[in-house]
């Protein structure tokens, strides 16, 4: 759990690095792939399903 949060939080800075210097390639995406897997498997993940969830439902009352 450690590793993954550690790892989580590592990939989410070079996320934001890589938005701020508008670097849009093959790198950034693989960066933001991973970033998105090591976020799954994190405690915060079912928060940020329930989340997505909610948004989805009020996108769908529009």
């Amino acid at each position: 759990m450690i590793v993954s949060v550690s790892t989580a939080l590592l990939l989410a800075v070079a996320v934001v690095v890589l938005l701020r210097q508008r670097a849009v390639g093959t790198g950034s995406a693989l960066t933001c792939g991973a970033f998105g897997f090591c976020l799954a498997s994190t405690g915060i993940a079912p928060a940020i399903t329930e989340l997505l969830h909610a948004l989805a439902g009020l996108v769908s009352l529009h």
